[in-house]
């Protein structure tokens, strides 16, 4: 995370504010750098299921994106995706964990997000 960017603090609380307006829950499961932390955001769809993205940088375009850790072979079972957390969280302590709780699986971000073969 470069550049001219909001401070991660910043970042994360518009985050967890639009999924609130949206009609989801958002929290901050684990407070990272406030400036320049990376993020980890999990989706949590409630039936055991969830998705999670990270952040990167389209090499062509130099703007940032989320990817879907999916593409990654990371499935959709949440404790799956709670394992992978955990590792992150162990090998990166200025990482932002954030937790959406959404029964339709909407993330929120309004960063490209690159799926599997495609950019959302």
């Amino acid at each position: 995370m470069m550049g001219e960017r909001l401070p991660t603090e910043l970042w994360v609380s518009a985050l967890v504010r639009r999924a609130q307006i949206g009609g989801a829950a958002g929290f901050i499961l684990q407070r990272g750098d406030g400036a320049r932390g990376d993020v980890l955001v999990k989706v949590a769809r409630l039936d055991g299921t969830a998705r999670a993205y990270v952040p990167g940088f389209d090499m062509e375009s130099g703007v940032r994106i989320f990817s879907d850790l999916a593409l990654r072979g990371i499935g959709e079972s949440e404790a799956e995706i709670d394992a992978y957390i955990a590792r992150a969280r162990d090998r990166d302590s200025d990482l932002w964990v954030i937790e959406i709780e959404d029964r339709e699986g909407r993330h929120f971000l309004v960063e490209p997000v690159e799926l599997a073969g495609e950019t959302e």
